[in-house]
């Protein structure tokens, strides 16, 4: 079925939904070896127990161990979940809800991607309403009763941007993915430690940063009324990354450069939460979905497609970013800072590596995909709203 004029009437409405949830507004804490001032954090705010969430990597790798001797020498209890190894599903987030129950955690904290992320999210939510079960709590919109347990994430990767994000994504019971919006999620601590980046591998890198970097370019272009401080950000971010995912790439162990990734990826999680996504995650998430392409690889493949479709709706907003960028200036037309723009973008793409990516994208599932699109296009404010025929023209472009 073409949804195509609902799709229009409605755009504006998920912008208009989103500022009516509450949002964290954590201390952010940054610095190379951040990650060891946890102990006092935790000391100041009066916790006497907390549970540490990290995934089996990580923990192999003993990168809570900081943590751990702060949460220590700091006289704070705490209990490890280190179980994950997988998105979050039910099972994982019941056991996470077990173990801080018995625990008596009084804060829960994260320690990793956004599997971590998102599954701590969902514990902290779930101890506060025990009566429920876990599978009861995957609705659209979960209000939690006051707030959820408090939270301090500690990100690992430079990309998703899940530490301040009110988004969680979780597996249900069939096996499918579906995303939850918490109303009342408590994260009153983001630390940025660029120590847990430096080692990441180069794909790794190179497909976090670009992610983060669609989060910051689709919040600037979005159909959405934000506050300048918002606005700022997401252009601030694609500053920083348009500057330092060359450097990292290049120099891994650059702390400086690192260290504005991060930043820059939180700031991606803010244009999530006010600014929503748009059509290079649509697509994205649909071939993903459809043919297990990695998230961060997915945004790259349709990044430049998609933008360049949008042209004419964002020319405005591709100049501001470019004159923001230092691409252009007050002089240069819209159209040619908007080119120097995506001309920026492309080259990004090349420095990271990921211009060669193989489309697994086919003629034959064009049908499918374009309903795939269509209905999660619902989930944001885009600058236009595509037909069918704008779908396909753009699977056109990275068809095989």
């Amino acid at each position: 079925m073409n949804t195509y004029r609902i799709r229009k009437q409605i755009h504006k409405l998920p912008g208009r939904v989103i500022h009516k949830v509450p949002l964290p507004e954590p201390q952010v804490v940054e610095g190379h070896g951040a990650r060891a001032k946890i102990g006092e954090i935790c000391r100041e705010r009066g916790y006497k127990q907390v549970l540490l969430v990290t995934d089996k990597t990580l923990h192999e790798l003993g990168y809570e161990q900081k943590m751990v001797q702060s949460l220590e020498e700091a006289g704070v209890g705490y209990t490890l979940f280190a179980d994950i190894n997988s998105e979050p599903n039910i099972a994982l987030i019941d056991e996470g809800r077990k173990i801080a129950v018995e625990c008596q955690a009084e804060c829960v904290i994260a320690l990793g991607g956004g599997s971590v992320m998102d599954t701590s999210k969902m514990i902290s939510a779930g101890v506060k309403m025990p009566h429920l079960k876990t599978k009861t709590l995957l609705r659209k919109f979960l209000v939690v009763p006051g707030k959820t347990v408090p939270m301090i994430t500690v990100p690992s990767t430079a990309g998703t941007g899940a530490e301040v994000t009110v988004g969680a994504v979780v597996t249900n019971a069939h096996g499918t993915k579906g995303s939850t919006v918490l109303v009342g999620l408590d994260v009153t601590h983001v630390i940025l430690d660029s120590e847990l980046t430096i080692h990441a591998p180069q794909l790794v890198t190179a497909a976090c940063g670009m992610d983060a970097l669609s989060h910051v370019v689709e919040g600037t272009i979005g159909d959405v009324l934000v506050d300048v401080e918002d606005a700022y950000c997401s252009l601030e971010g694609v500053k920083l990354i348009l500057q330092h995912l060359p450097v990292v790439m290049r120099e891994p162990e650059n702390i400086e450069s690192r260290l504005a990734m991060c930043r820059a990826a939180m700031y991606g999680g803010n244009a999530i939460n006010t600014q929503l996504a748009g059509y290079v995650h649509a697509f994205a998430h649909s071939i993903g979905a459809k043919y297990h392409v990695p998230h961060g690889q997915a945004i790259t493949l349709m990044m430049l497609p998609v933008l360049r479709y949008q042209m004419e709706a964002c020319q405005r907003k591709y100049a501001l970013m470019a004159r923001y960028c230092g691409l252009a200036d007050v002089h240069t037309d819209d159209r040619e800072a908007a080119e120097r723009f995506l001309q920026a973008v492309e080259e990004l793409i090349a420095v990271c590596g990921l211009d060669n990516l193989e489309s697994p994208v086919k003629r034959e599932d064009y049908e499918e995909l374009t309903h795939m699109i269509a209905a999660d296009s619902i989930n944001y404010s885009a600058p236009m709203t595509f037909s069918n025929e704008d779908i396909e023209k753009v699977l056109e472009a990275v068809s095989r």
